[in-house]
């Protein structure tokens, strides 16, 4: 597009990496608002979100209580093989006809025996009291009852938080697809209504990879990270409870291991993001450099650029290798050197446990309970550390969603617009200026009338505006002042889209999406019979070849349209333009891929077409627009000559030098 160098300096894509946008070192410019943004947004689901948190709190409180009741099944067990072993030991002593009055316990033994000290001082303080309290009149046994009832609970509880773990993962799921369709949507409609200068400023891949990659990364910390917060928090504070109620010291001694792992964490993580950092980066480039070198593979082989190529692949690569080997590996230490650090507090957890257990202060399955909670501790304090990264992540991802939802759209249209019920195509560039930068016009007071059913041709060196022209025509961009007007109504007060409706435009870069080509040709109008569909195929000279084609019109093109020519793809453009049937044409070189005899029958078809019709032909090829009632000739923003064709050559001005330049032969 004509004056548009500086315009269209674009950003460096952003692309996403195996995380599908997940940079690990990404963060957002302003991480409070944007959480701020996304809170909003998920207003409307905050009855899901809350029966999500109380699942989950729920499903942590059942999945907290089971060590205490599996500890308390270990202490049944210990304490029945201790009786059973105590009244084995005790009646050993006694004399085997010896009958015990109904009520006598172990300590009465005991205190009978002439031994006494020696005895209870072999005998571990916790057990002593079991052996004291027993029953001597009749032998214990397992309380296999107990034991049962103690698992059922234990079952009935891991099924119930099994249940819960199960509602929210299915409630979660749908809020975030909804959410996730929702934002999608969102951009969608938006990308509709942003000018067509966001997109010039922006590439292709920095609008895709918003809706792909960071939409993507936002669904997953939404379908994960949410329940896990609240399962943490809630895990975290419910272990410290249950630890504290087994044991304040071997707490403690658990509690002392948890500021040396977060302090590993905050440094590895610390010294990993900036490794992750140049990661992404570097990724960007390689994908940015392949992409170039894929796209533009016929031209680098012409001009013998594949050593070049493979250097400048090797260099990133190799940056790309050292970054990622880095990152991974300082991120892989942090399980190891966590789990160590666990080790030490287990060991600790253990002497201590076995010293108060000989004492009496404690039974076994306090201890195994115990450990259960320690082991499960370093979970949620893992995904914590976890989901403050992904968080980070997220915040960049949803900061990028935003701004693209945030960005300033095309003016509101006003609600008395005018729609013209038969438009007759006479239109008028009274004094318009317009420039992409407010300082730098690049059309200047340009007045011009073009009569209704004329065929008007826009002639000018590169960058003089002809392009830009036509976009102001077709209200891609409003124009700074002035006015353009179709049939003496202001395009202003008109919809923009009622505006489009009224041209059909073939372009030299030709567009045909993934589809049959007899969608392609309908695309402008749906609603087009078959017979007019073939009609205006033979008028364009498509239908012999597509006929030749597998399928014919059924053939259905890849997304590059690369099983057909360049050429093909330019007829195909041409035959869906008039089809369409609009009452004016935009034609910008629409016959440059074509060859020399197929474009004397393209423009045969096409004088056929523009019959009647208001045409504008941007043409570089002057040899063209010969026969056109009005030749507008552009220079520097400005209609410096128009006329016919014969009219200017007489006036021996810029047009002619250009028309001789061009058969100086």
């Amino acid at each position: 597009m004509s004056n548009r160098q500086d315009f269209k300096k674009r950003p460096r894509v952003r692309q996403g990496g195996p995380m599908g946008g997940m940079g690990a070192g990404e963060k957002a410019k302003n991480f409070r608002d944007t959480m701020k943004k996304l809170v909003c947004y998920l207003a409307a689901f905050r009855w899901q979100l809350l029966a999500v948190a109380v699942l989950a709190v729920g499903s942590t409180i059942f999945a907290i209580v089971s060590p205490k009741i599996l500890g308390e099944a270990t202490n049944q067990i210990v304490k029945d093989y201790v009786s059973i072993k105590a009244y084995d030991t005790i009646t050993k002593k006694l004399p085997a006809d010896t009958k015990l009055p109904s009520g006598t316990t172990g300590g009465d033994i005991l205190n009978k025996l002439p031994n006494r000290s020696e005895v209870e001082g072999k005998i571990p303080a916790g057990q002593l009291d079991t052996i004291r309290a027993l029953d001597m009149t009749k032998k214990p046994a397992f309380h296999f009852d107990a034991i049962g009832q103690i698992v059922l609970w234990l079952v009935g509880l891991y099924l119930l938080s099994a249940t819960l773990r199960y509602l929210e993962s299915w409630i979660m799921t749908n809020v975030t697809q909804k959410v996730t369709f929702q934002m999608r949507r969102d951009i969608s409609l938006k990308i509709n209504r942003l000018p067509l200068s966001y997109f010039d400023k922006q590439t292709y891949g920095e609008v895709l990879s918003r809706v792909t990659n960071d939409v993507d990364t936002i669904s997953q910390t939404l379908n994960q990270s949410l329940s896990q917060i609240v399962s943490a928090v809630v895990m975290i504070a419910g272990i410290v409870a249950m630890m504290l109620s087994i044991s304040w010291q071997m707490t403690v001694v658990a509690l002392l291991v948890l500021p040396v792992s977060m302090g590993f964490v905050l440094l590895i993580a610390k010294k990993s993001q900036v490794q992750f950092t140049r990661q992404q980066t570097e990724l960007g480039e390689l994908n940015g450099h392949i992409e170039e070198m894929y796209a533009g593979h016929q031209v680098m082989r012409v001009f013998n650029g594949q050593a070049r190529s493979l250097a400048k692949f090797t260099t990133i690569n190799n940056q790309l290798h050292v970054s990622a080997w880095k990152s991974q590996f300082l991120s892989g230490l942090m399980w190891p050197i966590m789990n160590f650090v666990g080790n030490l507090g287990y060991v600790g957890v253990a002497v201590l446990g076995g010293w108060l257990a000989i004492n009496g202060r404690l039974q076994v399955g306090d201890i195994q309970a115990f450990i259960q909670y320690m082991r499960q501790f370093n979970q949620p304090i893992e995904q914590t550390a976890n989901i403050a990264n992904v968080l980070q992540s997220t915040a960049a991802a949803a900061e990028r969603v935003f701004e693209f939802i945030d960005e300033q759209e095309e003016t509101r249209e006003g609600r008395d617009l005018v729609k013209l019920e038969k438009v007759k195509g006479g239109v008028e560039f009274d004094n318009v200026t317009f420039g992409y930068n407010p300082d730098e016009p690049v059309i200047k007071g340009l007045s011009a009338r073009v009569k209704p059913g004329q065929r008007v041709a826009i002639v000018g060196p590169t960058g003089a505006g002809k392009t830009t022209l036509v976009n102001l025509l077709m209200r891609f961009y409003e124009i700074d002042s002035g006015a353009i007007k179709i049939d003496g109504v202001d395009i202003r007060q008109m919809k923009r889209s009622d505006v489009r409706q009224m041209f059909g435009m073939v372009l030299q870069d030709t567009w045909l999406f993934s589809g049959t080509i007899r969608d392609n040709l309908r695309y402008g109008r749906p609603d087009a019979t078959d017979d007019e569909l073939i009609a205006t195929a033979k008028e364009a000279h498509v239908d012999h070849f597509v006929r030749s084609l597998p399928g014919g019109y059924y053939m259905v093109l890849d997304e590059e349209a690369t099983n057909i020519s360049q050429g093909e793809k330019q007829l195909l453009t041409i035959a869906r333009a008039m089809l369409a049937k609009t009452p004016m044409l935009i034609l910008d070189e629409a016959t440059s891929s074509v060859d020399t005899r197929t474009e004397v029958l393209i423009q045969q078809a096409m004088d056929r077409l523009m019959k009647g019709k208001t045409s504008f032909v941007i043409a570089h090829r002057l040899s063209t627009i010969r026969d056109a009632d009005l030749i507008l000739v552009v220079k520097n923003g400005n209609i410096i000559e128009q006329g016919t064709h014969q009219a200017l050559l007489n006036q021996h001005g810029f047009y002619a030098e250009l028309y001789n330049s061009q058969f100086a032969d």
